[in-house]
């Protein structure tokens, strides 16, 4: 899940996001409103975390810019400003939640997970690849009923291809998925973790994850 983070606190930024990247969320930051605008106008977001008071363009106005866009990922304020008619204001501009600073991170995770779970999706609490199990709420990944240690990238990719199963998931879009924005797409670090991946889940007489020359990669059940 890709998430939008647009605050100018650094601090607090950096401290969502490693608490965000702990839960296997994916996470981009920026710290103004004019860069936060366009970047959530110019990709794709599950959600978006937005501060009202912003460097060069306030969160006001960029929910405006947002929605008049015809994005409808859900906007979550993050805000000092506690007053009832701030708050109703937003929902009226379009944010979908409102959580005043400051706030316990438990809470804000619980606020995603509540936006994010669209009627309309199916989203499987737990994925089976053959004997390979992948349990969405606690993270976790065995086989053969072992426990299967995996970094939280392999872990992230792993659900990018059960999710995707028998479809072909291109470069750009893992890159979308499993990294953030700042990934270069000129690296090999898709095929590294690939690479480390299919060591880890499969074996000799199991192949799972393949190579589609000029297109991408595709996992099969074996």
């Amino acid at each position: 899940m890709k998430i939008l983070i647009i605050e100018d606190d650094i601090f607090l930024a950096q401290t969502i996001k490693r608490s965000l990247e702990a839960c296997c969320f994916n996470v981009d930051m920026v710290h103004d409103g004019k860069s936060g605008s366009y970047i959530a106008r110019t990709n794709k977001y599950k959600i978006i975390l937005l501060d009202l008071v912003l460097p060069e363009k306030d969160g006001v106005t960029v929910c405006k810019e947002i929605r008049a866009e015809g994005i409808t990922c859900p906007i979550l304020v993050v805000s000092t400003q506690s007053e009832i008619p701030d708050k109703i204001a937003m929902l009226k501009i379009g944010a979908d939640d409102y959580i005043t600073k400051p706030f316990n991170m438990e809470e804000l995770i619980a606020r995603i997970n509540v936006l994010t779970k669209r009627p309309y999706e199916i989203l499987e609490d737990v994925m089976v690849l053959d004997d390979i199990v992948i349990d969405t709420n606690t993270q976790t990944v065995t086989k053969d009923g072992h426990d299967l240690y995996l970094t939280r990238r392999e872990y992230m990719l792993l659900s990018c291809f059960a999710r995707n199963e028998g479809r072909i998931i291109t470069r750009g879009r893992i890159l979308e998925e499993v990294w953030d924005r700042d990934a270069s797409p000129f690296t090999n670090t898709i095929e590294t973790h690939i690479r480390n991946l299919r060591k880890k889940i499969e074996s000799k007489d199991k192949r799972m994850i393949y190579t589609i020359n000029g297109r991408g990669y595709r996992l099969n059940k074996p």
